[in-house]
């Protein structure tokens, strides 16, 4: 067994049924590569399209285990990693579809730079609209991240010297960044496959999708406490000082309406309503500009400032840091 692709999931079986589909036509001998699920908690409709798929897809070496109680996607990767046979460990995803030569791709890469400590990156694809939501342009930007989990390779022998992923990350959110930081501080080169690619299609949302992104922001603080300097250099330099500008306009606009101070409260209420029309154009920059979608960036705009620094602050009082 040379290679050993890990997956977690919990309970989505109609994406990763099309997921094992795309691993079961590879290019790269079946004999020679496994795939291994591990649902994040007790999971019988994922065990079931695992044995469905065992049933469809001849010789295909494909695994499914359970982490006993839920802890998130780093310790169902982690587990994977554990009981993985390849010498060569491939992260990806259950929405994610790799390309029919996306193991042998990365394969040939770690033979080119036969080495014990190294790590590989690929190339990910996020099909979307010439003029998309902003939710597709958010993931529209995995194309650019330098190192996701959806599409990523190391040694076994790389995973166990950095000790794996980070169980304190519970949900699909900056683990993969510390990992990559883990990587840097180790000085294990990262590789690049530009031919090792995925393509990772974007899921419906629902309206006001952003809003309930915002809680992500508490686990800033924690990558930021493990790793100050990466996280400055490589995920936010700064503040978003706007949205501290936006709280506070906000703030003196309630102040002075209580204590009867009309100009106060108007001039605070046009300076806070400029900074969301500033923000919402933003974010629809390249976007589209349906009504429907604009009446969403106008009206989360005007909560996610809020929300934003309450998960933000949140998260720098649970682990003892400051991040503004």
């Amino acid at each position: 067994m040379k290679v050993s692709v890990v997956i977690p999931t919990y309970k989505r079986p109609e994406l990763l049924i099309k997921c094992l589909k795309k691993l079961c036509d590879q290019t790269f001998s079946k004999y020679l590569y496994e795939v291994i699920v591990i649902t994040d908690g007790a999971d019988i409709e994922t065990e079931s399209i695992v044995n469905l798929m065992l049933q469809q897809c001849e010789d295909f070496n494909l695994f499914c285990y359970s982490l006993d109680v839920k802890k998130g996607p780093a310790a169902a990767r982690n587990k994977g990693a554990y009981l993985a046979r390849g010498e060569l460990i491939l992260f990806t995803d259950d929405d994610c579809l790799p390309q029919n030569n996306w193991i042998e791709s990365f394969w040939k890469a770690y033979q080119t730079n036969k080495k014990e400590l190294i790590a590989f990156t690929g190339r990910t694809i996020v099909p979307h609209a010439d003029e998309p939501t902003d939710y597709e342009k958010n993931v529209a930007h995995l194309e650019t991240a330098e190192f996701i989990t959806a599409n990523c390779a190391c040694t076994k022998t790389t995973f166990n010297a950095v000790k794996g992923f980070d169980e304190d990350f519970p949900i699909a959110w900056r683990e993969d960044s510390e990992f990559q930081f883990r990587l840097i501080n180790y000085s294990i080169p990262i590789i690049k496959v530009e031919n090792a690619i995925i393509e990772h299609p974007v899921r419906t949302a629902h309206w006001g999708i952003s809003i309930k992104e915002q809680k992500k922001s508490m686990f800033n603080a924690l990558l930021y406490k493990k790793h100050p300097a990466l996280y400055k250099a490589k995920i936010s330099a700064h503040a978003v000082w706007m949205y501290y500008a936006m709280i506070v306009l906000f703030t003196i606009f309630i102040i002075s309406i209580f204590y009867l101070k009309l100009f106060l409260s108007l001039m605070s209420f046009l300076l806070w309503m400029l900074f969301v029309l500033m923000f919402t154009e933003k974010r629809l920059n390249g976007t589209s500009k349906k009504f429907n979608h604009v009446a969403e960036m106008f009206a989360t705009s005007l909560i996610i400032p809020f929300l934003s620094v309450y998960w933000t602050l949140y998260g720098s009082i649970k682990y003892k840091t400051l991040l503004l």
